[in-house]
């Protein structure tokens, strides 16, 4: 008799309902292209850890994020010593990359999933405050957070906006709002319009940057902003650019899946 025989079963078969362990993080590297005089930081190399897998897809560093930090590098204007919200943030390399310029305050936000918002948590530590860690303190966590001008919160859009706007210095609104990649949730757009509508500056801007991963369904990417004027919200095309797509799939939908749109959204 085998030994697996006198055991019942081989020993190291896995159980009928084993989970592999998650794939490890994994980092991404994204270089500034435009660094301005007036950033804060003339930092020019960001290297971004992201999440092994995630069923929020924050495992993968979108084209509409880094074209959102390309964006802001050109206009810095819209960032410097504003106040600043991401909402969906993933890696947060916009967040990052509004700290770097300049902003007053940045509120990162994502789905409040503990391992997002850790990986989020390690790139701002590691790329803005050179791997210092926060405090398991909690009075010296408090008093850490309100120095630093980027900090990350768990949020589900929609909900009450007191977490969010805790951290601004007597504002209870934000100069800039960023959208990265959002707009694919069609079941979302209206929460998500009533939180930029309620927390958007009356002279600011949100910026909505997007690519249609599922081309049969732009027009139902492009009704956010048909939305948008129900919430009295105006649109504003800013460009459309085509870019290398994140996934390799028919050819026939290439150009479409190419394509990076950025629009701006103000109070009318």
């Amino acid at each position: 008799m085998s030994d697996n025989e006198f055991l019942g079963g081989g020993l190291f078969d896995e159980p009928e309902d084993f989970l592999p362990p998650p794939p490890p993080a994994h980092f991404a590297n994204y270089e500034r292209s435009y660094v301005s005089d007036s950033s804060a930081s003339q930092k020019k190399d960001i290297k971004l850890r992201l999440v092994g897998t995630s069923p929020l897809w924050g495992h993968l560093l979108w084209n509409a994020g880094i074209y959102t930090a390309k964006h802001l590098d050109k206009y810095p204007e819209l960032v410097k010593d504003k106040n600043v919200l991401e909402l969906g943030a993933a890696s947060a390399l916009p967040s990052l990359v509004s700290s770097l310029i300049g902003a007053k305050k940045v509120v990162s936000t994502d789905y409040p999933d503990a391992d997002l918002l850790a990986n989020i948590q390690y790139n701002i530590d590691h790329e803005i405050f050179n791997g210092k860690e926060l405090s398991t303190d909690s009075k010296e966590k408090e008093l850490e957070l309100k120095n630093r001008n980027l900090i990350v919160e768990g949020y589900i859009w929609g909900n009450d906006y007191t977490s969010l706007t805790n951290h601004l210095d007597g504002d209870d609104k934000f100069d800039l709002m960023i959208l990265s990649d959002l707009v694919f949730n069609h079941t979302e757009h209206h929460k998500l319009l009533k939180t930029t509508k309620d927390l958007l500056a009356k002279e600011g801007k949100a910026l909505v940057v997007f690519s249609p991963h599922r081309p049969w369904l732009l027009d139902a990417d492009l009704g956010f902003f048909e939305t948008a004027k129900e919430y009295d919200l105006v649109p504003q095309k800013i460009e459309v650019v085509n870019w290398k797509p994140m996934f390799e799939e028919d050819d026939e939908t290439i150009e479409i899946r190419s394509r990076v749109y950025a629009f701006y959204l103000t109070h009318k």
